[in-house]
């Protein structure tokens, strides 16, 4: 400050200077931006996915159902036809099996690398990018060490892991459009709710009932007419995919799954009639319910977002086919993003900070301790990272059948050729999964140019047998019948695979027998 004199009253008078700027804060650096946490966690967590896939299939234990069935309908709609799949018997049309037109989506992706590969990295990427809208979320409502706490657990989260180390799903669609639209319906926007969950409809024909789901939330807290109107949208077209198009595409004329909700009781209405006790037996059911909410230690219960996911749960422990009651494989993964939704939704609504924290730190212990029990333990066995003779047996075998032949593959040997060849599973098709007993009548000769078979159950297998679809004796006896009625060959031999062409044999190589 600067005082002069005033000639007419000798006063001072201060005269006006400029005020002292701020000091300038340091940047934010790039990598604590609030708009890439979400982002990164889902780099980091594709990478985590594709690491457990890749060497999955590398080791053989990837299988013709299903990874081998979702490469050939890419292969088909790469190429521009309809989704027909020989693994799936002469001419079936895979829209006749389960509805979801979207999977064509990623065409573009296989006709760039046709690879069975392309499919696996595809549902990492698709799994990984659930996390986005859930980690944003988290961030804004409960800031950014929450943020990585409920990203954390989603991404290690037992249903999203089971799916990322199992085959290719079409399910893996879904779990991202389903996060953002529960981000929306959490941030009260319930247009881009709406507008986030209608292609599930495209995904899979029982899915609509989530539709249907959503648009009862809406109907309930937000503006009325809208989630009528998405609530009647997604039971209609369900009921349109079941009763109409998906009979349409298939050949049998009939809705596949339909057994599975009618057989145990007769009829579909008996089975509702009967289904609140069935839904609980047997024991493995209702461990199955509780641990779907088990990764939020029990708190998304807390919250009506928890109401969407009774529509998959409902089917699930109501159907006959006992793989929908147990945590293996891709059917739990649709389940995790309302789980952690309904997670945020109750934190958000915490008015103590230390109440908070204690929550989500159980809820990482919980995540903890799971994570043995499922896929993501296997990055950390011994056995993931050693490639066996009998895995090289069978890559040096399948190296030798050439593109574009056609081949009855065992189930875990089909998804090595189905990017090159025209592949069925051995003995033969159609396919019956209820076929357990020999029976030579409902089994017409193979007519491969080739085939490889694998009499090794595989390692890591727990969840069916090594030999599924059918029984080790069974292909045991089609392989001598193959021999010796219908004239094929062997071509090579060599630790438990075998190698056969028909009307030729040659010399085996140094190492076969």
């Amino acid at each position: 400050m600067r005082t002069t004199t005033d000639n007419q009253h000798d006063l001072p008078i201060e005269s006006p200077t400029e005020p002292t700027p701020p000091r300038a804060l340091p940047p934010t650096p790039w990598f604590r931006r609030p708009g890439l946490l979400p982002w990164g966690w889902a780099a980091a967590l594709c990478l985590l996915y594709a690491t457990v896939a890749v060497r999955r299939h590398q080791l053989l234990r990837t299988t013709g159902y299903d990874l081998g069935i979702f490469e050939q309908a890419l292969r088909a709609y790469a190429a521009f036809r309809a989704p027909v799949v020989p693994l799936r018997g002469p001419d079936f049309n895979l829209l006749g099996d389960h509805f979801h037109p979207l999977l064509a989506a990623l065409a573009p992706l296989y006709r760039l690398w046709p690879s069975p590969l392309c499919l696996l990295l595809a549902q990492s990427a698709l799994l990984a990018l659930a996390v986005v809208p859930l980690a944003r979320w988290a961030l804004r409502a409960l800031g950014r060490r929450a943020a990585h706490a409920i990203a954390a657990a989603y991404g290690l989260s037992w249903g999203i892991a089971s799916a990322a180390a199992f085959d290719f799903h079409e399910v893996a669609l879904a779990v991202p459009l389903l996060a953002f639209a529960l981000e929306a319906l959490g941030r009260r926007r319930w247009g881009s709710a709406v507008a986030w969950a209608a292609p599930l409809l495209l995904v899979k024909e029982d899915l609509g009932l989530t539709l249907a789901a959503v648009g009862v939330y809406i109907a309930v807290k937000g503006p009325r007419r809208l989630g009528v109107a998405t609530a009647a949208a997604g039971l209609l077209g369900s009921l349109i995919e079941i009763k109409l198009l998906l009979p349409a595409f298939n050949p049998g004329g009939d809705y596949a799954h339909g057994g599975n909700l009618s057989d145990g009781h007769g009829s579909l209405l008996s089975t509702l009639a009967h289904a609140p006790l069935d839904a609980l037996r047997p024991d493995i059911k209702a461990m199955t319910l509780i641990l779907v909410f088990a990764p939020s230690a029990l708190f998304a219960l807390r919250s009506p977002l928890a109401m969407i996911a009774v529509p998959t749960l409902a089917w699930r422990m109501v159907s006959e086919n006992g793989f929908h009651w147990g945590t293996a494989f891709h059917y739990s993964a649709i389940l995790m993003p309302v789980v952690f939704a309904g997670l945020i939704d109750v934190l958000s609504r915490e008015t103590s900070a230390r109440n908070v924290r204690a929550s989500l730190a159980t809820v990482l212990a919980v995540t903890a301790v799971m994570i043995p029990s499922f896929p993501l333990a296997q990055l950390a066995q011994r056995a993931t990272w050693r490639t066996t003779p009998h895995i090289e047996a069978a890559r040096a075998l399948l190296a030798r059948i050439p593109d574009g032949a056609t081949v009855a593959a065992s189930n875990r040997l089909a998804p090595q050729l189905t990017s090159r060849c025209e592949v069925v599973i051995f003995p033969t098709f159609p396919v019956d999964s209820k076929l357990y007993e020999y029976d030579r009548k409902r089994l017409p000769p193979p007519t491969a140019e080739w085939i490889v078979y694998d009499n090794q159950a595989p390692e890591a297998w727990p969840y069916k047998p090594g030999h599924w679809p059918y029984p080790l004796d069974q292909q045991e006896a089609e392989l001598r019948a193959a021999r010796e009625r219908h004239g094929y060959e062997v071509v090579a031999a060599r630790d438990g695979v075998t190698l056969l062409r028909a009307g030729r044999s040659d010399v085996p190589g140094p190492g076969e027998e």
